[in-house]
């Protein structure tokens, strides 16, 4: 890039949005140059209304930057999304008619059949969606989504396995850290000592976005993957990672250990994938280790943006159980809408 593009944020002082001006304050392709927030924080300094929660330090050009109310048309070529559902419904098309490209963490539109559902490595060919959507809608911006911050590390350690040896059958049981929930999020009464069943809309959305993100594209529609997915999900007492559980039933019988393990060591997206900022050289990393991964140890490594699998094991009910763990607010959240927003950028997509 010669020139940066400049872009907006809405939604910024929430958890999500913290992690967007952390991962945009240098990015070398955009320049933030618009924050919106709601109604009780606009007008007020990004310092003033936001209360920084990340151990890095709040950028001081941010910092002093005046937050705009959430409807503004933001001066701006990129608008990245850290609303909660409700509010992406109706502000999110909003900056698509002004002919904006919108970068949604939200869920709103993510199922929606012209909708891009997208994890680089994975399907970034879905972006072709995009014209279909600015057909049908009549607008000249769009919406790029990425998935529920679960089912994007959940899609990562199923995508090798899909393409070598087909899959079948997935068990999930996800343990989802409280920063998941924004913040204040979960009463501390409610969760220390605790863990908490069944997050609201959770397992569906697990279960129907995976589904969609490992299909294929053809002719302008996603036909979703063949597989049987069951969820269950658990919010629990870790700061941040999400922690899952998974079975998988495999097309192909008789896959050894060691397959399994070089399908996910040898996984890499596309090469115009690879060389994107916030893209990693390698986007799952298997770990040996007993007991591994673990949120405290391991969640933080490789900047966030890697799903870690490890516990590898032979399944007496499917063929092979194994744990998953990623970072839910860098690679499930905002540094999943930045790499989109790359992936777009660097198909000429913005031009």
């Amino acid at each position: 890039m010669t020139k940066k593009i400049p872009v907006g944020l809405l939604g910024a002082t929430g958890t999500v949005g913290q992690r967007f001006v952390e991962r945009l304050a240098s990015h070398p392709w955009f320049e933030l140059t618009a924050v919106a927030a709601s109604d009780r924080s606009q007008g007020k300094s990004y310092a003033e209304a936001a209360r920084w929660r990340l151990d890095s330090s709040l950028p001081e050009r941010v910092a002093a930057m005046t937050l705009l109310p959430s409807d503004a048309d933001l001066p701006c070529r990129i608008v990245f999304s850290a609303l909660d559902a409700a509010a992406a419904r109706e502000l999110e098309p909003a900056c698509a008619r002004q002919g904006k490209w919108v970068f949604s963490n939200a869920s709103a539109f993510r199922m929606e059949p012209d909708v891009p559902l997208v994890i680089p490595e994975i399907n970034s060919g879905s972006l072709a969606l995009v014209a279909r959507q600015q057909k049908q809608r009549g607008w000249k911006g769009a919406i790029v989504t990425n998935a529920n911050c679960s089912t994007i590390f959940l899609a990562m350690a199923l995508a090798p396995l899909v393409r070598t040896f087909g899959v079948e059958k997935v068990f999930v049981t996800t343990m989802q850290a409280v920063s998941g929930a924004g913040y204040p999020g979960v009463p501390s009464l409610d969760i220390l000592g605790n863990v908490i069943p069944d997050i609201p809309e959770e397992a569906t959305k697990i279960e129907r976005e995976t589904a969609k993100i490992l299909g294929e594209y053809r002719e302008g529609v996603i036909e979703p993957a063949a597989i049987a997915i069951s969820a269950m999900t658990y919010r629990v007492a870790v700061e941040d990672g999400h922690t899952e559980s998974v079975s998988v039933g495999l097309g192909r019988r008789g896959v050894e250990a060691s397959e399994m393990i070089a399908a996910w060591s040898n996984f890499r997206g596309p090469e115009t994938v690879r060389v994107l900022p916030s893209a990693p050289a390698f986007p799952i990393h298997y770990l040996d280790g007993p007991q591994r991964p673990q949120p405290r140890r391991d969640v933080a490594r490789e900047d966030g943006m890697v799903a870690f699998i490890g516990g590898l094991k032979a399944c007496p009910l499917l063929d092979w159980k194994f744990t998953a763990l990623g970072h839910n607010t860098v690679r499930g959240a905002a540094g999943a809408s930045v790499l989109n927003a790359e992936a777009a950028a660097a198909e000429g997509l913005l031009d």
